[in-house]
């Protein structure tokens, strides 16, 4: 077998491959010269320097893999890898350690003002006293966001006597108690923190997640920094706490565009800043090159994938039955994940009908994969998906039963927490999922897009103020579905939208009178 590396990679895993394959190593190529190429090779290694397009998936003939030798997996097109049954795999914990280790040494430096004190005393200048500092003995760290990472950051920092305070809707409480640290809201962090470490994916609900609002909060005092990802702060207005002195300073490594030469941050006083070195250590690329290469090893010898991104194999005779229960159960508790909008500690899947007979655990794991997504965004996969709910002590209960009512084969998923639940029942007719329940409340739906989930009063005169404040806003209405109750009772309407509705139209939304709450979905 021959495998292709495309981008520079480590020896150690160059040695791995070499070891059971034919590799050639062939970097700076264009999308032409790829698709020249991919034809005779089994497995492509990048990193981010090759750009696999959908062109080129589709040139490649006997491709089984694509190994990332990074994080993200933004420069493979995974839906087409998908869709001609290749895998693609990353390497997520391989820079783990290196960006946990690198925010900590940003926070350092930014503590001792060791950057300005350096580029100071270098050119020929003895000021002492203009570099005061401050310990980090005793104060407080607010972290926001408790994954891999941000565990590691809170982990050192306690060896540094800190005290940590932390913000994640999806870590529960039994789990930091564990680490040891106080669970709180981002506001009540950025009030209390002397310094703010941010460690979350960049989602619609994390992008700017740090704003003028928040800094108007923070002491005059408070530092922060981000090693994550850039537009988690935003950067107009840490440009702006930064000139005015609302803050003590920032140390940024990550940028909304990169290099940011236009952004507004490089110009800004008491900042600290690097090149997006989170992950620029010697371990971090040997770990990563090493991560990838075996994963390649592994798949091309005909076993499995740990760092599958997309779906891993399913035997072919089950592949029929199961692959749109796969992505319905996904999708399904990716919903109700949205709907509860808080941490979880349960999820339920029941299987009814025809499905109950089945191999079902691919589908299991497609659910818990959706529903940790809403918190996790691409750290988590078909692989790991398990593994992860088990750390943060989700509950996961599978139940069968070969009995159902209207439907020849029907899943239902409740995700809980406390005495709050979601749930969502489907089913597939012509190889199509269908959501045929919301909260035990029937209904008929396609879920695809934007969808906006109204609980309310069945009573006149709820449900046209409601879709009027949709069409006064310009947001088109392609679907309704409304649940039946008693008159008075309280039901569901579910709106299929055709663009995102910002939080103040929704806001708007629950002031009509009869509506108890309206929440988006987004697909």
């Amino acid at each position: 077998m021959k495998v292709l590396v495309s981008d520079p990679l480590s020896e150690q895993g160059l040695t791995i491959l070499q070891q059971h394959f034919t590799v050639d190593v062939i970097t700076k190529l264009s999308e032409e010269e790829l698709v020249e190429k991919i034809p005779e090779y089994d497995a492509l290694v990048i990193r981010s320097g090759t750009q696999v397009t959908r062109k080129v998936i589709e040139a490649a003939d006997k491709m089984k893999i694509v190994g990332r030798a990074g994080v993200g997996v933004d420069n493979v097109d995974v839906e087409a890898a998908t869709e001609k049954g290749i895998i693609v795999v990353n390497a997520p914990e391989g820079n783990m350690l290196s960006a946990a280790e690198h925010t900590i040494a940003m926070m350092m430096a930014l503590a001792r003002n060791v950057p300005q004190a350096d580029a100071s005393l270098k050119a020929k200048k003895w000021e002492r006293s203009k570099f005061m500092g401050v310990e980090v003995n005793g104060k407080t760290l607010g972290v926001i966001g408790l994954g891999r990472i941000g565990a590691e950051v809170a982990k050192r920092a306690q060896g540094m006597n800190m005290n940590i305070l932390a913000y994640d809707p999806f870590v529960s409480d039994e789990r930091a108690k564990e680490m040891g640290v106080k669970m709180m809201t981002v506001h009540e962090i950025v009030k209390e923190a002397d310094f703010i470490t941010v460690h979350t994916p960049l989602t619609k609900d994390t992008r700017n997640i740090i704003d003028a609002e928040e800094f108007g909060m923070m002491k005059s005092n408070a530092r922060i920094i981000n090693c994550a990802r850039g537009g988690i702060i935003n950067e107009e207005s840490l440009a702006e706490a930064l000139n005015s002195e609302k803050i003590a300073g920032a140390a940024i490594d990550v940028f909304t565009s990169e290099p940011p030469f236009d952004g507004p941050l490089l110009d800004c006083k008491n900042i600290i800043v690097t090149p997006h070195l989170g992950a620029s250590t010697e371990e971090a690329q040997i770990n990563v090159a090493v991560s990838v290469a075996e994963e390649v090893v592994a798949v091309l010898n005909g076993g499995t994938a740990k760092n599958a991104i997309n779906i891993p194999s399913v035997k072919p005779e089950l592949m029929t039955m199961l692959a749109p229960y796969i992505q319905l159960a996904e999708t399904m508790s990716n919903a109700c994940a949205q709907l509860l909008g808080k941490n979880y500690e349960k999820i339920s899947i029941s299987y009814n009908g025809d499905i109950a007979e089945k191999d079902t655990r691919p589908v299991t794991v497609a659910a818990i994969k959706g529903m940790l997504q809403v918190a996790l965004g691409s750290a988590v996969n078909y692989v790991n998906a398990g593994a992860l709910a088990k750390s943060r002590k989700v509950e996961v209960v599978e139940s069968k039963s070969e009995t159902t009512e209207e439907f020849s084969s029907t899943i239902k998923i409740e995700v809980t927490m406390g005495d709050e639940k979601v749930s969502i029942g489907g089913t597939v007719i012509a190889g199509k999922g269908k959501i045929i329940s919301v909260n035990g409340e029937h209904v008929d739906i396609v879920p695809a897009g934007y969808m906006i989930v109204a609980t309310h009063v069945n009573k006149p005169n709820v449900i046209g103020p409601c879709c009027l404040v949709l069409g006064k806003n310009d947001i088109n209405i392609s679907g309704m579905q409304v649940g039946r109750a008693e008159i008075g009772g309280t039901t569901i309407m579910v709106l299929n939208v055709d663009s995102e509705v910002p939080e103040d139209i929704l806001k708007e939304m629950r002031s009509v009178e009869g509506i108890i709450d309206a929440k988006l979905i987004k697909l």
